[in-house]
């Protein structure tokens, strides 16, 4: 690789090889280097999400998400109703529904399941309704951003069935129908997550248990496809792992 004549060593036709090969690998490493900074999660994140969605599925994983990347920030945007992606500035929402809206990405994160229950008082003065057909002739909480009042269900051959009711309370916001069914006014399907507590201080009890409301899909929804800001996929990774570790 080397010449060694006596005064001045110089390289052979082989060491140029070499040393070019040397300096290529060098380049690459560093171009390497360069890009897993830039792939870092830094800036700033715009979030847009639900009451329910933020407390109960984005809120667990932050502090984790925080501390792994302290050039992270995430702001978020909690509307109980769907806001504009480009007219809000946002990077990314995410939402629970069966329909993601047309022209956006929808990466599917997990689903959420409910759950029919009331407080053990206000079936005591109702009566226990024993099949779906009875819920016409009782109080029922519902949302009031969904299409019309109905709920549907799976039936115990796992078969879509939907049922019509009504009552004198609706919200956009699931913790508020949750305190109403505590406090005796009704029958509420309420997501397995926020009941939970609830429901193993016997505060509700589970409703037509033989019928499992039919969980809705949650995604996060961005604009594009072309690419993903680092910090956009550690977000979406992070909620998605702990959807599918914690069982609801």
């Amino acid at each position: 690789l080397v010449n060694r004549p006596p005064r001045k060593l110089t390289l052979t036709a082989a060491g140029e090889k070499v040393l070019q090969k040397t300096r290529t690998l060098s380049q690459i490493s560093q171009e390497i280097e360069d890009q897993s900074v830039k792939d870092l999660p830094s800036g700033t994140l715009r979030v847009a999400c639900a009451h329910f969605t933020a407390m109960q599925i984005i809120a667990p994983v932050l502090p984790d998400l925080l501390q792994r990347y302290p050039q992270l920030r995430i702001e978020l945007d909690v509307n109980n109703h769907p806001v504009s992606l480009v007219g809000e500035r946002i990077d990314v929402a995410i939402r629970i529904t069966d329909n993601p809206e047309p022209g956006m990405i929808a990466r599917r994160l997990g689903e959420c399941r409910s759950v029919l229950c009331a407080s053990p008082h206000y079936l005591a003065s109702r009566g226990v309704p024993e099949q779906l057909e009875d819920l016409a002739r009782h109080n029922c909480l519902h949302y009031s951003f969904f299409a019309g009042q109905s709920w549907r269900f799976l039936t115990p051959e796992g078969e879509p069935i939907t049922t019509a009711v009504s009552g004198n309370l609706s919200a956009s916001i699931s913790s508020l129908l949750m305190e109403a069914a505590i406090n005796h006014c009704g029958i509420a399907m309420l997501p397995e997550r926020e009941a939970d507590a609830a429901l193993r201080q016997g505060s509700l009890v589970p409703v037509l248990s033989a019928f499992t409301p039919k969980p809705i899909g949650i995604f996060g929804i961005y604009q594009s496809r072309d690419y993903q800001p680092a910090a956009q996929r550690v977000f979406l990774d992070a909620l998605a792992n702990h959807l599918a570790t914690r069982s609801d």
